[in-house]
């Protein structure tokens, strides 16, 4: 057996990854193993459970989950036998775990080892050995188990220790040299944002940010924090943090031991990053932060037309607001809170909308999924990410960092009037990022938990939502059923509102049946409830889960025999939508044959219809139909209609792909399962929207397989999600997609998927300047990729390498790798490799200023390309040849060449880079002197950019501005 606890809650026996069942089971494990080595007694197994108020069924409850969590580890155990990992004694429960077999034990002992090297003065031995220890840690103790368990003293104190670990090794860093040092830094900037008031946490990052040559940004994290204790605690820098201030104003720290040659080769250090940004980049930023977007974001989910109660909320919500046609002096917060189903999305929704004509320059709602119980929760980076795509921001010039990226959504919201809805926020740091800083904006915020961060250090108005009163649900039966209906059987309507606990969702799935079935008295409904009530077995005694449980498996017995069991496979999708060839492959039948199947689903309030032909789930009937399909289906069952699902992703995606690219070099896959549907993409536009749609459940099934797959399509999904995550920006989610991936692949000891995960892992790596972990990654992609005998592998690892040389400027290095992949693909006749390469190695002439060169080498690709019939590759030597000419100035040639280009791009209906190559035209007609033709070219690559939302449109309007102003 192996257990993880730094982080989601896991567990294998052998190779195996456990599925550890309900909430409740989950977090009782992990209480047990954050006490490894010392019995828990079942008092304090009890109060973790349930708090204060616990059934009286609790240690009949326990129990049962030991139970089940003997007969997990230990299949073959017999009913009363004894069992070899979790035993009786002294009043409670032990779990004999060896040091080697929970990550939380290693840590501590890697930790403790890391001291003693440490106090013998081998520092750079302690900083490695304390990095692989902080990177055991996937996220805080416990991820995701029940809230109320994760509030056990004993998850905060192993919070704390990692806390602690980051602090020594910030501490052994400073005499470990530049390499360790920047490794260090890395995870030292992460928990300084997650701890923004633990002030000796953040002198060590300013010293180690000094002491790595990062002087201006040290002093710029001391006058943050600063300011964030004036204004959150009225309290000045105590003296750790003053002290190092005055160290970087004397430039008395510094890095310890110069890095051998050895570790310096290749790519450089954390070192040679230091000093102020290029030019370019200033510029860049400028440029966005004055830019006026004209987009207006209008996110919000659709009101819910039949909304009941919630009165006396509603009127302190609009007491929040001043009266009409004042601005509000600060950012007004909401936090309105509850537990799951009690109506808070619903509320914040519907108050959105009343309230939504004040806030004219937009609305912006993203869910948030902080309570997730088996898809990824979204990050402030991927928030604030779709929010600037929502702003119309394009992708390359998104910032990389969360801190710069947050800085640039602030300067958006400055001065603007917008509603922000943050749904399903996990706690208080979750969505501090996504908090605008500017007065005239309204952010309202739903949780399960309360928020007293944000109402504490942001003056946030805090709503907490009960069960409905009687009377409003009541009301919200006769707003769905009709007043008359309820009027006639009033006794039975409130019986069935008593046994539905006053939940609105467990009240909306009944309505939904009794509305569907009119012909049914309310009192039948009444006695089915009455019947069903506490018959799950499983949830006895978990009030007030239980009655909404109970109300899960009378409307599910309702359905029809395949509605039933589409509504089980349903449970393993991870969300949070779904197409209905995807549903179809899930169940092994054909799209037509599960339409009505649908339909009956979203009859019955199990499943909802979130925009024509795709179906999403409540995440608690989703995690019900889980269970409902480990209950009544045999593994064999489920893991075929799991391979079929991802099947579907995995092959559909690769046909996304070959749309956009036909000629690129790709994985092999093994053909789809029996009774899988395939995606097929008539052209670019229809491929571009697919992915645009699934990148979410994408990600989410990368995810989910890394968690508790095989991880053999798990790799090879990230494997294929690879250009187009690059080509759109999402750098970070593609490095989560390939850490992931990495990590699959080495489970399976599958040397090409290690390779395709690193290779691909390196690449963004350089993309977000990390440029010691590209050259780690990169390099070791090129070993793999050796030992399995693929040369295009290592020609494509070989460009990446070229490529991020280029990015710094490195170009006759990156001169150097692409000769080496060049000679690899001639090796394999890949003409396509060939002839990319040859464009590319024109691009880093043209980038050299060696014009003629890359006219050669550009004339080559593009001979390769009309070859072998590659539009892409075609039009993009065109356009470098175009690009070349015009350095030249040979205009005339260059319009030639552009106009090869721009009809390449039509053909295979590419918008933007059609308007990109006319602003090209209009460039050269410009520098040629006419300006009339190049107002021409601009106009229509303004049209394109317009249609399509691009943000490039302002800088083409400044060109034709440009022109009609005097000269």
């Amino acid at each position: 057996m192996r257990f993880a606890v730094l982080g989601p809650v896991r567990a294998w026996r052998g190779d195996t990854e456990l599925e550890l069942g309900p909430p409740k089971q989950r977090g009782l494990l992990a209480l047990l193993l954050i006490q490894s080595g010392h019995p828990v007694a079942v008092q304090e197994i009890v109060d973790a459970l349930w708090g204060q108020n616990p059934p009286d069924s609790a240690v009949n409850v326990v129990q049962r989950h030991i139970g089940a969590l003997r007969r997990l580890f230990e299949p073959g155990l017999p009913a009363r036998g004894t069992s070899r990992w979790l035993v009786r004694r002294s009043g409670g429960y032990h779990l004999d775990v060896d040091p080697d077999s929970l990550d939380l034990l290693q840590f501590r002992a890697m930790r403790q080892e890391a001291g003693r090297l440490a106090e013998s003065g081998k520092s750079a031995e302690a900083t490695e050995l304390l990095i692989q220890a902080l990177a055991l840690r996937r996220g805080p103790a416990a991820m995701g188990i029940p809230p109320e368990v994760r509030a056990h003293p004993g998850f905060t104190a192993v919070d704390r220790e990692h806390l602690f670990a980051v602090k020594e090794a910030a501490d052994y860093a400073l005499d470990a040299g530049p390499g360790l040092s920047a490794r260090v830094l890395v995870t030292l900037r992460q928990a300084a944002a997650q701890h923004s008031l633990d002030e000796v946490l953040q002198a060590k990052l300013v010293v180690l940010l000094a002491a790595t040559g990062h002087q201006a940004e040290a002093l710029e994290a001391y006058r943050t924090v600063r300011t964030r204790l004036a204004d959150e605690l009225g309290l000045d820098p105590g003296p750790e943090l003053r002290a190092a201030q005055q160290q970087v104003l004397r430039q008395t720290v510094a890095v310890g031991p110069a890095p051998s040659a050895a570790e310096g080769a290749g790519f450089a250090g954390a070192g040679e990053q230091a000093g102020e940004p290029d030019d370019a980049a200033v510029r860049s930023q400028q440029d966005i932060t004055i830019t006026a977007l004209t987009a207006r974001p209008a996110q919000l989910p659709v009101d819910f037309a039949a909304f009941a109660g919630r009165s006396c909320e509603l009127t302190s919500l609009h007491a929040l607001l001043p009266p009409t046609g004042e601005t509000p002096s600060a950012v007004l917060i909401s936090a309105i809170g509850g537990m799951a189903g009690v109506g808070k999305t619903t509320l914040a929704v519907h108050w959105a909308h009343q309230v939504a004509d004040r806030f004219p320059d937009g609305q912006l709602y993203i869910n948030l999924r902080g309570f997730h119980p088996t898809g990824p929760m979204v990050s402030p980076a991927e928030a604030i990410r779709s929010f600037l795509d929502a702003f119309g921001v394009a992708a390359h010039r998104i910032p990389t960092c969360l801190d710069a990226q947050a800085a640039l959504y602030r300067t958006l919201l400055a001065d603007r009037r917008v509603l922000v809805v943050l749904d399903n926020a996990q706690d208080s740091e979750h969505v501090r990022p996504l908090l605008p800083a500017s007065p005239g904006c309204l952010v309202i915020v739903t949780s399960r938990n309360q928020l007293h961060g944000l109402v504490a250090g942001e003056g946030a108005h805090s709503v907490t939502l009960d069960l409905l009163s009687e009377a409003d649900a009541l009301e919200f039966l006769s707003r769905r059923l009709g007043a008359d209906r309820v009027a006639r059987e009033s006794r039975a309507a409130g019986e069935i509102v008593a046994l539905c606990g006053r939940l609105p969702l467990a009240l909306a799935i009944v309505s939904a049946r009794a509305a569907v079935n009119p012909a049914f008295s309310l009192s039948s409904i009444a006695a089915e409830l009455r019947e069903g009530q506490g018959s799950l077995d499983a949830f006895a005694g978990e009030a007030p889960l239980a009655d909404m449980r109970s109300v899960f498996s009378w409307s599910y017995s309702a359905l029809t025999p395949e509605a039933a069991r589409l509504f089980r496979l349903l449970g393993m999708h991870p969300g949070p939508d779904s197409s209905i060839t995807a549903v179809a492959s899930l169940a092994g039948r054909q799209p037509n044959q599960v339409r009505p199947l649908l339909t009956e689903l979203v009859r019955a309030h199990l499943v909802s219809e979130t925009e024509p032909g795709r179906f999403g789930c409540h995440e608690l009937l989703r995690a019900y139909g889980a269970e409902l399909g480990q209950a009544q289906g045999t593994a064999g069952e489920l893991n075929e209609a799991r391979c079929r699902m991802l099947d579907h992703y995995l092959h559909s995606a690769q046909a996304a792909d070959r749309a956009l690219a036909p000629t690129r070099e790709r994985i092999e896959l093994r053909p789809p399962a029996a009774h899988v549907t395939v995606e097929r993409f008539a052209d670019h536009r229809s491929a571009v929207e697919w992915w645009d749609k699934e990148r979410p459940v994408l990600l989410a099934a990368v995810d989910q397989e890394a968690r508790h797959g095989s991880g053999e399509h798990g790799w090879q999904l990230a494997a294929t999600l690879e250009s187009y995550l690059d080509r759109s920006g999402r750098w970070q989610e593609q490095l989560a997609a390939q850490t992931a991936a990495t990590t699959m692949a080495q489970r399976l000891g599958d040397v090409r998927g290690q390779a395709h995960a690193h290779r691909a892992l390196g690449f963004v790596s350089g993309r977000l300047e990390r440029w010691d972990d590209a050259r780690v990654h990169l390099w070791r992609s090129l070993e793999l990729f050796g030992e399995i005998g693929d040369p295009a592998g290592q020609a494509r690892a070989h460009r990446y390498l070229a490529f991020l040389a280029n990015r710094r400027k490195r170009h006759e290095k990156a001169l150097d790798h692409y000769l080496h992949a060049q000679t690899l693909y001639r090796s394999t006749g890949l003409r396509c490799g060939e002839a990319s390469v040859s464009n590319e190695v024109g691009w880093t002439y043209i980038l050299m200023g060696k014009y003629d060169n890359a006219l050669d080498e550009c004339g080559r690709a593009l001979a390769i390309h009309q070859e072998i019939g590659d539009c892409n590759g075609e039009a993009a030597a065109w356009d470098s040849l175009g690009y070349a000419h015009h350095h030249l100035h040979d205009h005339e040639k260059a319009l030639t060449c552009y106009a090869h280009a721009l009809e390449r791009y039509r053909e295979i209906r590419d918008r933007y880079l059609e308007a990109d190559t006319l602003v090209h035209i209009g460039d050269t007609h410009h520098a040629g002197g006419h300006h009339s033709r190049a107002a021409l070219a601009w106009r229509q690559a303004l049209e394109i950019l317009l249609e399509i939302g691009h943000p490039d449109a302002t800088h083409v309007r400044g060109k034709l501005e440009s022109l009609d102003a005097p000269r």
